[in-house]
């Protein structure tokens, strides 16, 4: 099975998931924005990776995300990839209110994550690398919420059958983590950054020991999706997000009515 990766900027590169994807039986296409395929038909799973910020990138990514969400080709956004899939089915993003993250944090599985076929088995409060300002404000009405901390309250989410987005990072290795250090040099000014590496060097072990058997799940969905239960269809944007609070507030109880309905 051949899973096309999308490497958004240079310097967020998929690392150690590389290695935990090809090990599980997977075939991986890794490519940049300048050479992203006309559409998915080679491709039987979808990896979106961390970039910069939402909005930047190509309108073919975005069409991509689109024919494959519906078409529940399995699907993995990480940080700035899960943003991206949020925004695509409607959800919203911005500068996270509580502020940035860096280095190794710890969050929390929600009541969904018991029957999420990546999340069930994952320990109720794992460390994550975290290295982010944006986050996911809102989720699309057809996502259910996986994970959350006390500074961002969307860590995880699953929207659809075979859709994942997290916000934090499984991928980096304590090289990657100290060059994202140095190239953000400005934005950590009052950090204490030596404790952040320390910290990120001290928990990569246990963020691999983790979050290898999780990539593992996600591959053997991409080799076969069948055994994962069906959910209700997924609902995509056809507009551009709602930003008006009184618009946001009748969204809202339209979608409130819709459900009852139902």
């Amino acid at each position: 099975m051949t899973t096309l990766v999308v490497q958004n900027v240079p310097s967020v590169p998929i690392g150690r998931l590389a290695d935990w994807l090809v090990g599980a039986g997977l075939d991986l296409d890794v490519r940049d924005w300048s050479r992203l395929p006309d559409d998915l038909s080679g491709h039987d799973g979808l990896v979106v990776l961390g970039g910069d910020t939402v909005g930047d990138e190509p309108p073919h990514l975005r069409e991509l995300l689109a024919a494959a969400l519906p078409d529940e080709r399995p699907t993995l956004g990480i940080c700035y990839g899960a943003q991206l899939i949020a925004t695509v089915l409607g959800g919203r993003v911005g500068r996270n209110p509580e502020g940035p993250e860096f280095g190794a944090q710890l969050i929390a599985k929600r009541a969904n994550a018991a029957t999420d076929p990546l999340f069930r088995d994952m320990p109720i409060t794992p460390d994550v690398i975290q290295w982010h300002h944006d986050a996911v404000l809102e989720l699309p009405p057809s996502a259910v919420l996986l994970a959350s901390s006390p500074v961002c309250e969307v860590q995880a989410f699953r929207a659809g059958r075979v859709a994942w987005g997290i916000q934090f990072h499984i991928e980096t290795t304590a090289e990657i983590v100290r060059q994202w250090a140095a190239s953000d040099a400005a934005a950590l000014e009052g950090y204490d950054v030596d404790a952040i590496l320390e910290r990120a060097d001290a928990v990569d072990a246990d963020v691999a020991e983790v979050w290898r058997p999780f990539a593992e799940r996600f591959a053997s969905i991409v080799l076969d999706p069948s055994w994962v239960a069906a959910t209700r269809p997924l609902r995509m944007a056809t507009a551009e997000p709602i930003t008006d609070p009184a618009a946001i507030r009748a969204a809202l109880a339209a979608e409130m009515r819709a459900a009852r309905s139902q």
